[in-house]
């Protein structure tokens, strides 16, 4: 008998665009290069909503309700009946219900089919209900995955998890064609600026205040720099306190006289605007807070594109930017992040060394390449959950 083999069958759950959130972007961005590899169907999603409702497309299969303990045991119960080879859970405390989204447990203990864990937050000092939901989902999941490094010997040591059961695999980036960093700056209308640039969603804790305060500095020697914050204030902000943290910053702009120097572009930007934006920037500037942040999106995009970046020491970027392809400014600290600035608009040179150790690392960072392996790590466990569940005669 002639054996077939057929494409499989996977299914994500987390959230889903259009909904304004980084999952849902990650989790676009694999599934566009999964369609263009042998072995696939079409992916899935099951979207978690929030407290709005979405336009999504046909790829979104089912939805649950954030906060509907029966939506995650028919989830379970519909997944156990449906043709899914493989389930990939993106992993993040605020997107499920109950106590850090612990609602995402019973769940995957009715789950009859193998799944992958995405690990998006890993803390180093978790709360007893955020160690036991991490425990318990990487304990019944066949891979964990996680983007740092640095976080392999937490998910260890901290939550027990064996080694050979975790796997690092890089924050993709996108894939964009765009014009030079000189034609991009004369399309946006700074041929002779020296752009610095932050973008994602605005919100307290990515200390962007720092940085408009080093810019006092940074502009009595340097006139022609021109910092440039990209992004909407975050969803979850606005909604409970508005825009008071864009009102804060936008008041010290005025305040230290630095409306030529600093610049708020306040949109939701598409994937090329993001890229773009990156591209046509001689420094990225990430000044953020929280010191145990093991992954940052926009700090990916920033090495992804070979961009001379300044950041606080935060664990990520403490990874990223090692052997020379960053400078780490202190914390709260605009006098820092001040100096670590003029050290790069006075030394083209270091520039351009730092652009080429970024870009080498960046480039392997691209989706099309990090979704190969993603795919790999699917087959693979797909391949021996059916080798498992054949009977022995």
């Amino acid at each position: 008998m002639k054996n077939t083999v057929r494409n499989h069958n996977i299914v994500f759950l987390g959230t889903s665009l259009p909904r304004e959130c980084g999952i849902a972007t990650f989790t676009q961005d694999l599934l566009d290069e999964l369609i263009h590899l042998p072995g696939f169907n079409p992916p899935r999603i099951i979207a978690i909503n929030n407290n709005e409702t979405y336009a999504y497309d046909q790829q979104v299969i089912r939805q649950i309700d954030q906060h509907n303990y029966a939506d995650y045991i028919d989830t379970a119960d519909f997944l156990n009946n449906s043709d899914t080879d493989l389930l990939v859970i993106q992993h993040e405390f605020g997107i499920y219900g109950g106590e850090s989204g612990e609602y995402l447990l019973p769940f995957v203990e009715r789950l009859n089919i193998p799944y992958v864990v995405v690990f998006h937050t890993v803390l180093t000092k978790p709360s007893p209900k955020q160690h036991q939901i991490i425990r318990c989902l990487a304990e019944r999941s066949v891979q964990v995955v996680t983007m740092a490094e640095s976080t392999l010997t937490d998910l260890s040591t901290i939550y027990e998890i064996p080694v050979s059961k975790i796997t690092f695999i890089h924050h993709g980036v996108p894939q964009v064609s765009t014009a030079s960093r000189s034609s991009l700056k004369a399309q946006y209308g700074y041929p002779d600026r020296k752009i610095l640039s932050t973008f994602g969603f605005l919100s307290p804790g990515k200390g962007i205040e720092y940085s408009i305060e080093a810019m006092r500095g940074v502009v009595k020697r340097h006139p022609e720099a021109f910092y440039i914050v990209w992004g909407k204030t975050h969803p979850v902000v606005k909604l409970e306190s508005g825009e008071v943290y864009r009102q804060k910053l936008t008041d010290l702009v005025e305040m230290f006289d630095l409306q030529d120097n600093v610049q708020f572009v306040d949109k939701l930007l598409t994937q090329e605007e993001v890229i773009e934006s990156l591209v046509m920037s001689d420094i990225y500037v990430t000044p953020y807070l929280g010191k145990d942040q093991a992954v940052s999106g926009t700090l990916a995009y920033g090495v992804g594109y070979g961009r001379v970046i300044v950041s606080t020491p935060y664990r990520y970027a403490q990874e990223m930017l090692a052997e020379g392809r960053g400078l780490l400014a202190d914390f709260h600290d605009s006098a820092s992040l001040e100096a670590c600035i003029l050290r790069l608009l006075n030394s083209p040179a270091l520039v351009q060394t730092m652009e080429d150790r970024t870009l080498k690392l960046g480039l392997t960072m691209r989706w099309n390449e990090i979704a190969k392996i993603y795919a790999a790590l699917f087959h693979s466990h797909i391949q021996s959950s059916a080798s498992a569940d054949r009977s022995v005669i």
